[in-house]
């Protein structure tokens, strides 16, 4: 786990040492470790990496550079079957050095070109420098765990993990960004800025499962893997859970490896209970496990983590916080370098940062919701009177429609005249939804909707949690159901062995481990992973929330005062429920007012 950075200039001209210091300066708490840069004179080249020491401490410096100095290669994340590719390699004559993934990554590429992507079963986002074909490659791994952003005026190109490392450097340029007001479009849509778009004009992401390639004749972009490619097929109950069962086992005992203490965050709900029940499988030693729990129950889950850690033998680390984190937005929002409306990044940086004092990598269950039909909006969903006689296109519509946040008409409403001019005609759904949506259509409704939430909610927003969370307290956060072989299966797998006839959620995959995990465990009612902002807003903290609201300047350009006041009103005397709405633009003023500061 760490941060990358670097810089390619089509007139080779070499990146100001300052700037280079002050992209890796931006990424230290990703990288706390050791700090390594490529630079070959004459090529306007730099391949930066702040290194989180996981994998071979003393041996996995980055960059890695080839014997001829012709390739140089940075990554963040982790190759977890670096083991057997390394086996391999030696068997086929390969030297290796040492016992980073890193180093297996480069050895693979010099091999097999970019081909090499689809050997590798992990997390990462990688940067190839490679002098041969006067090319830099940049990828991204298949879901989008790990981040990569990238902006190019035409004479150079940057790229960074984070925001906040491009920014210094377009500053010194004089060519800092303007805000992306479509992007902001998208975020009243989501709640979250889905990729590729940022906050920023002309700051884009590498896309999951894609790489690019930078050459003086231009910029590639290919596609290296696509999970539209499974097909569902019908399967017996007991072969299913037998395959399930087996590539999650072995998903979750190749992201064991590590030389440094690791452990799991452990909630007591069906996701992370699975993985540390698979994980006490492999060790000797009690595993790790660490939680936050509240005074309200409501919220509270420590009772179910414990009775979870005491099933499995854990080692377990249960603190009560309070719910009232309002005070860290700040940071969060800080760390995420975007606006995000999502609550739950608040009690998320809370439980790392209780895990990050104990131990250097944590297992989470994160994947398992949105793979499965998890969460309960989509029994609601498939539930309403009329979605089954819906034609295709209806049915992509309204499963987008229940997703939004603003709708359309709310977003024109919302906006001042002169935004709404600019931003007329751009649809969030024609834009960011419906080429997803057309990827999956051969796959049934409830799949198409689980193959929307995993090319938009899970990059755009879920992943991001763990990854900027953890990240911010040099915590590295792996996810055992988001192993390719575990998404393959998903998708191969029915709509209807996720989401029954009935509503259950997780039908067969709870069928499956409540024989691991026991049936209370397997079965229990799940709980979101938040604090009651809602009721703050309405009662106590409805003043702080009205006048964060009206006296953001960013708030006041972009949209009407009196809908702000609006949506206030209706939330405090309780006429309606407007908690999300709310929570956006709070975010929002509050992304900004940092950003101003």
């Amino acid at each position: 786990m760490c941060g990358i950075f670097g810089h390619w200039s089509r007139g080779r001209q070499p990146l100001p040492a300052a700037q280079v210091g002050a992209m890796a300066q931006a990424l230290r708490h990703r990288g706390p470790d050791d700090e390594g840069v490529w630079q070959p004179p004459g090529r306007g080249v730099v391949l930066g990496n702040r290194r989180l020491a996981i994998i071979d401490i003393a041996g996995g410096h980055q960059p890695f550079v080839s014997d001829d100095g012709q390739v140089a290669l940075v990554q963040n994340g982790e190759i977890f079957n670096h083991v057997e590719l390394a086996a391999e390699l030696r068997a086929q004559g390969v030297q290796l050095r040492t016992g980073s993934d890193t180093e297996v990554l480069l050895r693979l590429y010099e091999r097999e070109g970019i081909a090499f992507l689809r050997r590798l079963n992990g997390m990462f986002a990688i940067a190839i420098d490679d002098a041969r074909e006067d090319a830099v490659y940049l990828v991204r791994d298949r879901i989008g765990v790990k981040p990569l952003y990238w902006c190019d005026d035409g004479g150079a190109m940057l790229f960074a993990s984070e925001l906040k490392a491009l920014l210094p450097v377009l500053g010194a340029r004089g060519a800092a960004p303007a805000l992306d007001l479509e992007a902001i479009h998208h975020y009243l849509t989501f709640n979250y800025i889905p990729a590729p778009w940022t906050v920023w004009q002309g700051i884009r992401h590498v896309m999951p499962g894609t790489w690019m390639k930078f050459t003086r004749g231009g910029v590639k972009t290919q596609r290296w893997w696509s999970l539209a490619d499974q097909r569902e097929r019908p399967v017996a109950f007991e072969a299913w859970a037998e395959e399930f069962l087996a590539v999650l086992d072995d998903a979750t005992r190749i992201r064991l490896r590590a030389d440094v203490p690791w452990g799991a965050f452990l909630s007591g709900g069906v996701d992370s209970s699975t993985i540390v029940a698979l994980m006490a499988r492999h060790v000797a030693q009690p595993v790790r496990t660490f939680c936050i729990g509240f005074a309200d129950p409501r919220f509270d889950e420590s009772a179910h983590a414990a009775q979870a850690a005491r099933r499995f033998g854990c080692d377990h680390t249960m603190e009560i916080a309070d719910p009232d984190m309002l005070d860290r937005w700040p940071t969060v929002l800080h760390h995420l370098d975007q606006p995000h409306g999502d609550a739950s990044f608040m009690p998320t940086l809370r439980v790392s940062e209780l895990a990050a004092r104990h131990v250097k990598v944590v297992l989470t269950g994160d994947g398992g919701d949105e793979l499965f039909a998890g969460y309960e909006k989509y029994a609601e969903f498939f539930a309403q009177p009329g979605v089954a006689g819906l034609e295709p296109g209806e049915f992509r519509r309204s499963y987008f429609d229940a997703i939004s946040l603003f709708s359309p008409a709310d977003k024109a409403s919302l906006y001042r005249p002169e935004v709404a001019r600019r931003l007329a005609g751009l649809d969030s759904y024609a834009a960011a939804a419906a080429p997803w949506l057309e990827e999956a259509g051969h796959f049934d409704r409830v799949n198409q909707a689980l193959y929307l939430d995993m090319q938009l909610l899970l990059s755009g927003n879920n992943l991001v949690k763990p990854d900027r969370m953890g990240m911010a307290v040099s915590l590295e956060a792996r996810t055992p159901f988001l192993d390719w072989r575990m998404m393959e299966l998903a998708f191969r797998s029915p709509g209807d062995t996720k989401l029954s006839a009935d509503g259950d959620k997780k039908h067969w995959y709870k069928r499956a481990v409540a024989p691991l995990i026991g049936h209370d465990l397997a079965y229990r009612r799940k709980q979101m992973f938040t604090v009651p902002v809602g009721e703050w807003f309405r009662h106590g903290l409805h003043g702080w929330l009205a006048d964060l609201l009206r006296g953001s300047e960013l708030l006041r350009e972009l949209f009407e005062p009196a809908r702000i006041d609006a949506l206030l009103e209706a939330h405090r005397t309780g006429t309606a429920n407007r908690t999300r709405e709310l929570r956006a633009l709070a975010a929002l003023a509050l992304w900004h007012r940092g950003v101003q500061a």
